[in-house]
C-alpha cells in the first residue's frame, strides 16, 4: 500500500500544524481538519491513503468519525492512526475494539509515526 495522502484531524491548530509539518518534511501531501465534521466531508473529496485522527474534539469526537470511516465504502481498509492526550488503556481498548490500526499518545514522537507510515508503505 503506497501512502502518499494524509488527512490529519486535531483540533488543537498547533498539533495539526506540527503533524501536517512533519509529514510534508518526509514528503506526504497534508489535507488538514479541525473537526470531526469536516473530516468526514474531506474524506471525500481529498480521498487520503491514511488518516491521523485526534480522539478528543469538540461535536463529533475521533471515536465517532472512526466508527463512520469503518462504515463507509473502501473505509475497512483506510489506515487510521489514532494520536491523543487521552492515552489511557480504555480509550486505547477501545479505539483497538473500533479497528484502528495504530495508537499515539501526546505528547508524540514524530519519528514514531513516520515509522509506522513507512511500514505501511513496506506493507
Amino acid at each position: 500500500m503506497a501512502i502518499s495522502k494524509v488527512l490529519v484531524v486535531d483540533d488543537d491548530v498547533a498539533v495539526r500544524q506540527l503533524v501536517c509539518d512533519v509529514l510534508e518534511a518526509y514528503g506526504y501531501d497534508t489535507a488538514a481538519a479541525e473537526d470531526g465534521f469536516t473530516a468526514l466531508r474531506l474524506l471525500e473529496s481529498v480521498r487520503p491513503d491514511c488518516v491521523v485522527l485526534d480522539i478528543m474534539m469538540p461535536g463529533l469526537d475521533g471515536h465517532s468519525v472512526l466508527r463512520r470511516i469503518r462504515e463507509s465504502d473502501g473505509g475497512a481498509d483506510l489506515p487510521v492512526v489514532m494520536l491523543t492526550a487521552a492515552a489511557d488503556d480504555q480509550q486505547a481498548w477501545q479505539a483497538w475494539s473500533e479497528g484502528v490500526d495504530y495508537f499515539l499518545a501526546k505528547p508524540f514522537e514524530p519519528d514514531e509515526l513516520l515509522r509506522f507510515l513507512r511500514y505501511l508503505n513496506a506493507a
